[in-house]
């Protein structure tokens, strides 16, 4: 070997990795697309601070300082007021499907007691499943009102001495009155940790095969694609059980989050999104050559899943176009569902749309990975 350095045989190597990288299109993809996702991520995205969050309105008047009140609430930033209703028990239901985050009643003997300088009172119901997300506007919201009510009397000057008995705002922070974080954590960790099992090792599926060169004897089998997949898939299912049981009895046990609603109806939910996982993972298997890029394609997936589902930071406080790229996860329809059916008891209508979203995933993952399905090596 002449010399201990060339410039000709280190620019051989670097020609031949760069001739490599670009045939490895998966890798080369995920080096420029995982910093730039994180980068739009954590820069428009993420919002510790949610603002603009859906509110409901029981009123049955329209007398001006009903109208303050919720000019007040919405100049904050916090309100958004998309309902109107006209009874308790329907922005209840709002509330419990996730519709809204918030019910702001006002008593229809508002501003009579106003007048009467009788103390009126306003009342907050607060969807405190996430304690991020009600924290904010309701520390802000008694000094607001107060003031707002204050100059609608035209007594702005007195404000500073009045603002304390003036108003009365009564705040029933909903299914999780403590705030305890564990309540919204340990529930949505169970999503989390099945999405990241059970995507990955399915998306070795047939990358495996293929790298121990049995693919070949897998093609030869007189089985149809469908009988592959589901070969492939269903055993998973009962790694995915095992981690339900553990998870569930961690919550249970260790974490004492409250359970509510149905058993029944949570394991179905948590079945078909399973499924969902596992299918998709099969798709990926479908898509990369390699057990990396099986990897690197489920990193890619799960990375945007993981900050746009609502797990780590409140979904509502996003901006609209994340919370509609976000939809298109599994796992942001499932962490409604475990949250709703564990810390609020919903029932099955009440989670009916989110379950329809689950199903769909089924069905299209399902027929993505069949068509995608190769019968031939090349």
């Amino acid at each position: 070997m002449s010399g201990l350095f060339s410039l000709r045989r280190l620019m051989a190597v670097i020609i031949k990795e760069a001739i490599q990288m670009r045939r490895d299109r998966i890798t080369f993809a995920m080096m420029l697309g995982v910093p730039l996702v994180q980068l739009l991520l954590f820069g428009y995205a993420i919002n510790l601070d949610p603002k603009g969050l859906p509110a409901a309105l029981v009123t049955t008047s329209q007398d001006h300082y009903t109208r303050a009140m919720v000019s007040a609430m919405e100049n904050t930033g916090y309100y958004r007021f998309d309902h109107v209703v006209s009874s308790a028990s329907e922005a209840e239901r709002l509330l419990q499907a996730g519709t809204v985050s918030f019910v702001v009643t006002i008593p229809s003997d508002f501003a009579r007691r106003v007048q009467r300088g009788d103390h009126p009172q306003i009342l907050i119901e607060a969807d405190a499943t996430d304690p991020a997300v009600a924290s904010g506007a309701i520390s802000t919201l008694g000094t607001v009102a107060a003031e707002a009510l204050l100059r609608e009397q035209g007594a702005e000057a007195q404000a500073a001495q009045q603002s304390a008995g003036a108003l009365k705002v009564i705040v029933h922070r909903l299914y999780n009155p403590e705030g305890v974080t564990q309540y919204n954590i340990v529930p949505g960790l169970l999503g989390v940790i099945l999405q990241l099992t059970m995507v990955m090792m399915t998306s070795m599926a047939l990358t495996r095969e293929s790298e121990r060169g049995t693919m070949e004897n897998l093609l030869a089998m007189p089985v149809s694609p469908m009988e592959i997949m589901l070969g492939k898939v269903l055993p998973y299912l009962a790694v995915g059980a095992v981690q339900v049981i553990v998870v569930l009895s961690a919550a249970r046990f260790l974490f004492s989050v409250p359970f509510i609603g149905s058993l029944g109806l949570l394991l179905t939910s948590i079945l078909i999104f399973v499924l969902a996982l596992v299918l998709l993972g099969y798709t990926f298997s479908t898509l990369a050559r390699t057990q990396m890029q099986a990897m690197q394609l489920t990193f890619f997936f799960f990375l945007p899943s993981l900050m746009l589902s609502g797990f780590m930071f409140p979904f509502q406080g996003m901006p609209q176009w994340a919370q509609w790229l976000g939809e298109i996860f599994p796992l942001t329809h499932f962490l409604r569902v475990v949250r709703s059916v564990m810390l609020k008891g919903a029932d099955l209508q009440g989670i009916a749309g989110e379950m329809g979203a689950l199903i769909l995933f089924v069905l299209l993952f399902s027929g993505l990975a069949l068509l995608r399905f190769r019968r031939t090596l090349d």
